[in-house]
């Protein structure tokens, strides 16, 4: 009698397992992820209810129940702003400049990482470059404030030096610049990580064999290493651009006196100052909305992109079985 061999539970297909096998095989996963899903329910997912407001002329004391419907007033109100139009020409012109010169930033990092010998120096580097990121911004403000306001280090030495005194924190013609160096010293090192960890799963293998042809380091990261970030590059870039409107809130409205709203004045602190201090809930609530749908739409378009050049993207569709 021939004996039938049994198939392990985790060798099946996922497909094939009922609901309950699932639960009782990845239980402690799913205890492990409860936290998360907990959090994004409670604070982003269940405020989304609240996007009714931008449909009424919504009155605090009547409450969401009893406020009047009004349709799409709001958002023809806000096409009617030439403040909204002002806060989104900002908002794009500092995601364009922060597109150009913070997205690459990381990369060159994690390549200059990656080519350290000395395991302690690359700690080292490591560690300095990403600990701003656990500042806030109300520290990294101050601190460029102390370095390049008026009474700082960089325009003592100048007046020292028979200079004049460099408006560095208060042009508005150079805050795009500004923003994106604030940007690029806070978070540069933390978004270096995932492309080290991205380095860190190719085969050594292959720089061997491309040593041993004859390439030279440059040939390597050209044919080697930038291939295998392809992925995560595109992947990262998608996600840039649906959150292309979302330049930052406390960054700009803390710098927003000193070069005026018309240079630091983005859809964030527009929805602020509209919404919260100028109390018209509703037009604050139609900007975030409106926000919200073309980040989706922006980054559905540049996922689609992406599989048409043959990369995974974020998302696919499932395939039929």
């Amino acid at each position: 009698m021939r004996l039938r061999r049994q198939t392990p539970a985790a060798a099946v297909p996922t497909r094939t397992l009922s609901f309950g096998t699932r639960v009782r095989r990845d239980w402690q996963m799913l205890v492990m992820m409860l936290p998360g899903v907990l959090f994004l329910l409670l604070f982003f997912y269940i405020p989304i209810l609240g996007n009714v407001v931008a449909f009424q002329d919504f009155q605090p004391f009547l409450g969401i129940s009893q406020s009047a419907f009004v349709g799409m007033e709001n958002f023809v109100s806000l096409y009617d702003d030439p403040l909204f139009w002002a806060a989104l020409t900002n908002t794009l012109k500092l995601a364009a400049v922060q597109l150009l010169l913070f997205f690459p930033v990381p990369l060159i990092l994690a390549l200059a990482v990656d080519s350290l010998v000395s395991n302690r120096l690359r700690r080292m580097f490591q560690t300095v470059v990403y600990l701003p990121h656990f500042l806030s911004w109300v520290l990294v403000i101050a601190l460029f404030q102390q370095s390049l306001g008026g009474a700082g280090f960089v325009n003592n030495l100048l007046r020292d030096w028979g200079f004049g005194e460099v408006p560095f924190m208060t042009n508005p013609d150079t805050f795009p610049l500004l923003a994106t160096a604030q940007l690029v010293w806070k978070d540069a090192g933390w978004a270096m990580i995932i492309f080290l960890a991205a380095l860190a799963s190719v085969d050594v293998a292959l720089y061997e064999a491309a040593a041993a042809d004859g390439a030279g380091r440059w040939r390597r990261m050209w044919h080697i290493t930038l291939p295998a970030l392809r992925t995560v590059i595109v992947l990262l870039l998608i996600l840039r651009i649906g959150d292309i409107l979302s330049v930052g809130f406390e960054q700009f409205i803390l710098q927003r006196d000193s070069v005026g709203p018309g240079a630091a004045e983005v859809l964030d602190t527009f929805t602020y100052y509209s919404g919260v201090v100028g109390g018209d809930w509703s037009s604050g609530a139609a900007a975030g909305l409106a926000k919200g749908v073309v980040g989706a739409l922006l980054l559905w378009g540049a996922n689609s992109v992406a599989h048409r050049l043959g990369e995974p993207g974020i998302f696919q569709k499932r395939e039929a079985a």
